[in-house]
């Protein structure tokens, strides 16, 4: 069949390039079993340009050939396909395949068929997603080239549509992504790796340069393929003057450019900068245009989160005063650590808080800063030094470098601060090594933390390794504590009094009350025990709140069977004794009880002589002055000095029940006892004495001068029940021997 029309085609005789060719061209696939008509098509549309570009075929031969083709190819932007090749429907059910399949709706179908009775037209366009559908009759050249045209441009608009929706989905990812928290270097990276994606360039050839650091020029901050080797270098000697130039134009004009390449330019309102170069040897087209426009504004916004959050890091995990790491980067350094670094050290400054309170908070600052410096000077880069808090340092690194060797070495020599005099400081160190590479970071810390606590109990200013059976007691002890405020809570606690005997004559002068627990399944727990705990976790300012207020109230229960002289002795800790309201608090609760001064009796320990004396000595004179006596316990076991014994005027001391012996002078124990019965004498003190456990016993003491006693001859503590048995039993007050 022939058209007037066709002989206005002109057709040219060089050849198109091959398929595969680098040369950008319309890739069509014809589909048909019909080998003429692969030819006829051919030679109808031979030399066809289409918007600049050629138009190359490639040809299959069945609908099950053309499936391997698309499906291995998605490049194609036209498909001519015959209805009947192997089947009747073979071509309807390869265009199903094409966009139900491969889903690909981006490629444009002209369907054709020599038997139009086997797909009618309207039904078939109605049905499938095609371009156009003719019979090859209907086919001729000029109507070829009208559909293969039209159809190609349908293409080309809907990749533009697609480039488009893929270029601000790439930018929306790169959004997201580059706005994550991520160091400067990091944030270049992602630039370039961003970039190359968007503009569909492998990464090479890609340069991201920094600028607006004060001490230091502008500097290759990222590169991408070949360009790697330029990272960290002076923008001013990049080797090749193209991307040099083209950097430093763009940084300078703070402005993009296209002329060769595209080089790009992100800021924030630090005044500082990048610029990205893309080696892109094409023309850009204005869609590419537009999306770095919208790319480069969006980077902007999330460059500018880049620099808040490393302004948000160094504020979290930086120390200011001493320009170290802080706990935060400390506790992550251990969690990422390598296999290497396998040590952990707490170093705790000795005598700390005298520099503070003695001269200032500056100079101690000062002191803090010169030992974070030479602590940093000391040790290789691979130990990773921070300062927890206050006085503490804490190291992370290799055993080989981490040693208490080394952690001495640092305070070895003076130390000169601000007014240049030389300081000799100490430091107790806690080590810890890792053995397990899944422990947490935190539970290291605080294995690390025993250590140093041991260590400050027992070898201060040295350094302690980290043991198992350490962090077994301090779990113990922490289940005990909370066991204890539990039992505090729940009323498990309660008292016990052992009566005070006048060794002359064995009247009950008065009771001492101990403080007793059983737990919830009956068990007792020694004092020496918890009590320890209790002060050194502040609960025993609460506990020992309620031991008074108990032990007075039962001594007020006791009138009318007791001498009005019949004092009860109440031990007060040292972390109670510290309370600033102590003293108001005791006469509160004598006046809430109705208990007379000369009743009660307080018992302090020799640990109370390490605070201020002066303070000491005028809460013992605000006791005293309402008729309170006070005994110093277990006297001989501390540190007391003489003149501190004048200063305090107590009115008892009490023997500790380790220099009570059998009662033979030559004892050498006892000898010991003698002397401090002596010494209160000259005191003008009274004297009891603890744990008595024989009639020997006491008559000794009664020759040595002393006055009253308490132990097992006499009675074990006892519950108020069977204490008022004890007295009932008592003939004019007098304890009767067994």
């Amino acid at each position: 069949m022939s058209d007037s029309n066709d002989d206005l085609l002109t057709f040219v005789d060089e050849d198109l390039p091959p398929p595969g060719s680098s040369r950008e061209c319309w890739r069509v696939l014809l589909v048909d079993d019909e080998p003429d008509v692969h030819a006829a098509t051919r030679l109808a549309l031979k030399g066809l340009q289409i918007e600049g570009r050629e138009v190359a075929f490639e040809h299959a031969y069945s609908a099950a050939e053309a499936r391997r083709m698309l499906g291995a190819d998605d490049g194609f932007a036209v498909a001519i396909i015959d209805v009947v090749m192997e089947s009747d429907d073979a071509g309807l059910q390869l265009v199903r395949h094409i966009r139900e399949q491969l889903r690909n709706r981006a490629l444009r179908i002209i369907l054709r068929t020599g038997q139009p009775g086997y797909a009618p037209e309207i039904d078939t366009i109605r049905l499938y997603d095609i371009n156009d559908y003719k019979t090859k009759a209907e086919l001729t050249r000029v109507r070829l080239f009208t559909s293969v045209t039209i159809a190609i441009r349908s293409y080309a608009q809907i990749q533009q549509l697609e480039a488009g929706r893929h270029g601000l989905e790439l930018i929306l990812a790169a959004t997201t992504e580059l706005g994550k928290p991520a160091g400067m270097n990091k944030f270049a990276a992602g630039v370039v790796t961003q970039l190359c994606a968007l503009l569909g360039v492998g990464e090479e050839g890609l340069v991201c340069a920094a600028m607006g650091e004060a001490d230091r020029p502008p500097f290759v901050l990222a590169a991408a393929g070949s360009f790697t080797t330029w990272i960290g270098v002076a923008l001013s000697e990049i080797p090749e003057p193209r991307v040099r130039e083209g950097l430093e134009r763009t940084l300078r004009s703070q402005r993009h450019s296209f002329d060769d390449g595209a080089c790009l330019f992100f800021s924030n309102s630090r005044q500082q900068a990048l610029a990205a170069f893309v080696d892109v040897r094409r023309p850009l087209s204005d869609i590419e245009r537009g999306l770095l426009e919208v790319f480069c504004s969006n980077i902007s916004v999330a460059f500018e989160n880049v620099q808040l959050y490393l302004i948000i890091n160094d504020l979290a995990y930086a120390d200011a005063l001493v320009e170290l790491p802080n706990r935060n980067a400390f506790i992550a350094s251990i969690a990422a650590r390598e296999a290497e670094q396998d040590t952990v050290a707490l170093v705790d400054l000795d005598g700390f808080s005298d520099i503070n309170s003695i001269l200032d908070d500056s100079f101690g600052d000062a002191v803090l800063q010169v030992v974070a410096r030479r602590l940093r000077e000391s040790f290789p880069a691979s130990t990773r030094v921070a300062r927890l808090g206050g006085d503490l340092f804490g190291l992370h690194g290799p055993a080989a470098d981490i040693t208490p060797v080394n952690i001495g070495a640092v305070f070895a020599t003076p130390f000169v601060c601000q007014s240049g005099e030389p300081l000799r400081l100490s430091a107790t160190s806690g080590l810890v090594r890792i053995d397990d590479a899944a422990q947490p970071a935190v539970e290291i810390l605080r294995n690390a933390g025993a250590a140093l606590k041991q260590a400050k109990s027992f070898q201060r200013g040295k350094a302690l390794y980290f043991e198992p059976v350490i962090a077994a007691a301090a779990r113990d002890r922490m289940h005990m504590l909370s066991r204890l405020r539990e039992s505090f809570s729940a009323d498990r606690l309660f008292l016990h009094y052992q009566p005070l005997v006048d060794l002359r004559d064995g009247r009950i002068v008065g009771a001492e009350s101990l403080l007793r627990w059983r737990t919830e399944d009956g068990t007792f727990i020694p004092p020496d025990r918890f009590i320890p705990l209790a002060e050194q976790s502040g609960l025993m300012v609460a506990i020992g709140e309620w031991v008074m207020r108990t032990a007075l109230k039962w001594r007020a229960g006791l009138k009318g069977t007791v001498d009005e002289r019949f004092r009860v002795a109440i031990n007060v800790s040292h972390v109670q004794f510290s309370e600033p309201d102590f003293v108001a608090g005791v006469l509160r609760m004598l006046a809430e009880t109705g208990v007379a001064g000369y009743q009660m009796e307080i018992e302090l320990t020799e640990s109370v002589a390490a605070e201020n004396t002066s303070r000491i000595v005028d809460k013992l004179g605000e006791l005293r002055a309402q008729g309170i006596s006070v005994a110093m316990d277990d006297f001989g076991t501390g540190y007391s000095s003489l003149s501190i014994l004048q200063r305090l005027r107590l009115d008892r001391l009490k023997i500790d029940r380790s220099f009570i012996s059998d009662g033979n002078d030559t004892h050498e124990p006892f000898g010991i006892t003698r002397t401090i019965i002596k010494l209160a004498a000259q005191l003008r003190l009274h004297t009891i004495a603890e744990g008595i456990e024989s009639e020997e016993q006491r008559q000794a003491l009664l020759d040595a001068g002393c006055e009253e006693g308490q132990g097992y001859l006499f009675a074990r503590p006892l519950a108020e029940e069977d204490f008022g048995r004890l007295l009932a039993d008592a003939v004019d007050g007098r304890f009767r021997h067994r």
